[in-house]
């Protein structure tokens, strides 16, 4: 009896850097990240939300 096992792939899970937002603005409701020489600002909005903005 000839049987095939077939090999399957099992994705990793991928592990990225967590912040909380408010260790990133230091309690503040704003903060500028930097990337390849570009600011962006990074803000709270009273609702709770996130916004990125150039």
């Amino acid at each position: 009896m000839n049987m095939h096992v077939a090999e399957v792939a099992i994705p990793t899970a991928e592990v990225f850097p967590t912040y909380h937002a408010e260790e990133l603005t230091r309690g503040g409701i704003q903060a500028r990240i930097l990337l390849n020489g570009q600011i962006y600002s990074l803000r709270i909005t009273r609702a709770g939300k996130l916004i990125l903005t150039k």
